[in-house]
């Protein structure tokens, strides 16, 4: 029986078996805010289908418009130029105009620490009703800022823990919730699994051809036990 059909308690204990094999290749990460919230929820909505250093470049650029308010004033077609290095800056330029106006205009304003306190699910639905915040988003602004028990689901952590079988195959919105009932709710535990993902996404389990011949995970991986070394690209994994 493939992974992905077991019932959820030996899901789970497959993920955490998992993640004692990512930490041990990877090392453990301490859970601690890596930008401020601001910053890092405008840079993840720039991230989205976007490298990293792309991404990192379009965030500098749109800071060189000037604050938050300046960013707001200028003209659409001046922020899609600033952030022309992330993908579709057309369609992000108006979304985080938008976002960061709603943003100012809360009461809070431009502090975003009334998070830390919000129960979670009012908290991933104030951020989530933002124009181009979406569950990932939020997710890693309240984790990685506030150490909130939520798991973020990028492409990386998606599409290893499909191939592994620890989730059935199912689109990234669905999956940050099929993952998160599987864990237990310890911020650092979440934030350590989830970098180390990232770094076998990017490393081993990648797109298209994944380097399965050095995949510390190949002994219980679904996509390994089904293809061998010729696990097709994702997009084409039925």
């Amino acid at each position: 029986m493939f992974n992905a059909a077991r019932p959820a308690p030996e899901r789970a204990e497959l993920l955490d078996w998992v993640r004692l094999r990512l930490r041990a290749e990877y090392g453990e990460k301490p859970l601690r805010p890596r930008r401020e919230p601001l910053h890092e929820l405008i840079s993840t909505i720039l991230s989205q289908r976007t490298t990293h250093a792309d991404e990192e470049a379009a965030y500098q650029e749109l800071r060189a418009l000037g604050d938050w308010d300046a960013i707001i004033a200028a003209p659409t077609e001046a922020v899609a130029h600033a952030i022309r290095r992330s993908n579709y800056p057309e369609s992000k330029a108006p979304r985080i105009q938008e976002t960061l106006r709603r943003i100012r205009d809360a009461p809070g304003g431009y502090d975003l620490n009334f998070l830390r306190e919000m129960p979670v699910k009012d908290a991933l639905k104030w951020l989530t009703d933002l124009p181009g915040v979406g569950v990932k988003t939020a997710s890693l602004v309240l984790l990685f800022n506030y150490a909130r028990p939520v798991f973020p689901v990028d492409t990386h952590v998606h599409r290893v823990s499909s191939r592994v079988g620890v989730i059935p195959r199912m689109g990234e919105q669905a999956a940050h919730r099929a993952l998160l009932s599987l864990l237990p709710p310890d911020p650092p535990l979440l934030y350590d699994l989830h970098i180390n993902f990232l770094a076998h996404g990017r490393k081993v389990c990648t797109w298209t051809h994944p380097r399965c011949g050095v995949c510390i995970l190949r002994e219980r991986c679904d996509a390994f036990a089904l293809y061998g070394d010729h696990v097709p690209s994702f997009s084409e994994t039925k």
